[in-house]
């Protein structure tokens, strides 16, 4: 005879307060509006852009040193900056002004100026639309690439990427919609949170894929597996997982299911399409594929461009990493000639190729091209009170990017920073504007995109955003 069993009272009330709370839990989910636990899916207009190709530079550009000219920083090149208030710095060093390391002259039909440090990127003035007024809200390295990519400071929320992927998904079946390509020296600031899923359903992650080497890590088994053997295993894996996510409503296991799909038809795709051998011998002259400094670069090109052209809905370039190394990145606090010039070097040649290749192939009409970067640099050295060095600190206050192709007037900087570069003052663009406006040329409306998580319906613009119509054609 089976013994009874002895229940505590404290356990007795964990129970029942645990089932209560199931219970009430468990009743909010059907009493809530269905409307709030829904998202918005599908452009919402007309869209002007297909796709997104999104260069992030690593480390802070100087934009003083490359699309926002100053001339008062030759004329006070050695003075202090005329300010009754200390500036804010992220290493607490407010130097002497110091003038441009490179000379701004116009550019094209459009008379944009633009410095020589991009002289490649230069002669395409006439494609770019500048901003020029552009603020973050933090110079912390993380947290400002996390905010660039996501909108927060705070990691775990969604990134544009992984927002597009799921309001638009690809336009292939045999590729992800959302692919990075990160420098092959390191990874960003962060690292793989920039290209995060956030509280969005897993599948929409960014999937990183290599330039050089492998292209995608364990895509194929270490050993080979008879076809009919990995059909038969593969048959089975699926009826289990289907009747495992009838039983149970989870999200991670049908994300799981879907990209063992998606991995077993890019075992078909991805060897040819990371193949740049069979590129031709002007694709690979443009470009720099072997060239030295620029051909890793220009294989992350090229292979972006084959990528989007295949109905990939987003790719990103990054450019530099690996921090605590400023080899590495363009984090100019030493030496900002020597730094810049350097990784100037390794992208200017390639994404103008880039650049080009999509004009060429009429992609450039309906492709989106955003160069973008957490953080400017400061006008002033990163030295002593009376010193003049030749590095910079971090600067959110102001700083530059620039977009291209689908939508945007060509040819125009918007807004303006202070006589000095420091302070964004006229027509200050934040990154919600940004995405507000990069969502808007995608057909999307970015106050209608939401997601409803943890009691809140998340927007990849928060609480504000605006779309930046004068930059539109």
């Amino acid at each position: 005879m089976d013994q009874p069993t002895t229940t505590t009272r404290r356990a007795f009330l964990a129970r029942s307060l645990a089932a209560g709370a199931w219970s009430s839990l468990h009743a909010g989910r059907h009493d809530r509006p269905h409307d709030e636990t829904a998202t918005t899916r599908g452009p919402q207009f007309a869209a002007r852009a297909r796709r997104v190709l999104h260069v992030c530079l690593c480390g802070g550009l100087s934009h003083v040193d490359s699309f926002d000219p100053k001339p008062a920083l030759a004329r006070w090149h050695g003075a202090a900056m005329p300010t009754s208030e200390r500036p804010d710095t992220f290493f607490g060093k407010v130097g002497r002004l110091r003038r441009p390391d490179w000379e701004f002259r116009p550019r094209g039909q459009s008379g944009l100026e633009i410095s020589g440090l991009f002289p490649s990127l230069a002669e395409l003035a006439d494609e770019l639309t500048i901003v020029r007024s552009m603020f973050a809200e933090t110079s912390n390295h993380t947290p400002a690439t996390f905010q660039e990519n996501s909108g927060f400071r705070l990691n775990g929320f969604p990134v544009l990427g992984a927002w597009l992927s799921h309001a638009l998904g690809a336009e292939a079946r045999d590729l992800p919609a959302y692919v990075v390509i990160p420098d092959a020296r390191g990874l960003p600031a962060g690292g793989p949170i920039n290209w995060t899923n956030g509280f969005l359903p897993a599948e929409h992650q960014g999937v990183v894929l290599s330039s050089s080497g492998t292209p995608i890590h364990d895509l194929f088994p270490a050993r080979p597996i008879p076809a009919d053997e990995e059909r038969a295993t593969r048959a089975l894996l699926r009826r289990q997982n289907e009747a495992h996510a009838a039983a149970r409503a989870d999200a991670s296991l049908r994300a799981r299911m879907l990209a063992h799909e998606l991995a077993e038809r890019m075992q078909a795709t991805v060897p040819e399409l990371a193949d740049l051998s069979r590129e031709p011998a002007w694709a690979t002259a443009s470009y720099g594929l072997d060239d030295e400094p620029c051909a890793s670069f220009a294989r992350s090109c090229l292979l972006a461009r084959r990528l989007l052209e295949r109905g990939v809905r987003m790719v990103q370039l990054f450019s530099g990493g690996a921090f605590g190394s400023p080899r590495i990145n363009w984090d100019g606090h030493e030496d900002v000639r020597e730094n810049h010039g350097r990784e100037a070097a390794r992208i200017d040649r390639p994404l103008a190729a880039l650049l080009r290749d999509l004009r060429a192939r009429g992609m450039l009409d309906d492709t989106l091209v955003l160069f973008t970067t957490e953080f400017g640099r400061t006008p002033f050295c990163e030295s002593g009170d009376d010193e003049l060095g030749p590095g910079r600190d971090h600067n959110p206050h102001g700083f530059s990017i620039w977009l291209a192709g689908a939508g945007l007037r060509p040819g125009i900087a918007y807004g303006s920073t202070d006589e000095f570069g420091y302070r964004a003052v006229e027509r200050r663009v934040h990154w919600n504007d940004l995405h507000a406006t990069v969502l808007h040329l995608c057909g999307l409306d970015h106050e209608r995109l939401v997601y409803y998580h943890d009691g809140i319906r998340r927007r990849l613009t928060n609480v504000g955003g605006r779309v930046l119509f004068d930059l539109l054609a």
